[in-house]
């Protein structure tokens, strides 16, 4: 509640400063998600390049990088600007 009285005289409202905030803090978990993903990709396309025989294991690195790169695009392309 410190926040709201130190905010309050300056006009603004607590409520949407802290949605904006929760709202980048979404779009950058969003960001690194992306980013995880494609580097989870590269590097199982790398290795099934190299001819690499644990194809378990890549599938799993691969499925699981599929994972973070969509649910991260859907959190950049899902959130709302707050601004």
């Amino acid at each position: 509640m410190i926040y709201y009285s130190v905010l309050k005289p300056f006009g603004h409202n607590y409520c949407s400063i802290s949605k904006s905030i929760i709202m980048n803090v979404k779009r950058i978990f969003g960001t690194i998600l992306t980013i995880l993903g494609i580097i989870g990709l590269i590097y199982t396309g790398y290795e099934l390049i190299n001819q690499n025989t644990d194809y378990i294991s890549l599938s799993v690195i691969g499925v699981i990088a599929l994972i973070f790169f969509f649910s991260g695009i859907g959190l950049v392309k899902n959130t709302k600007d707050a601004a």
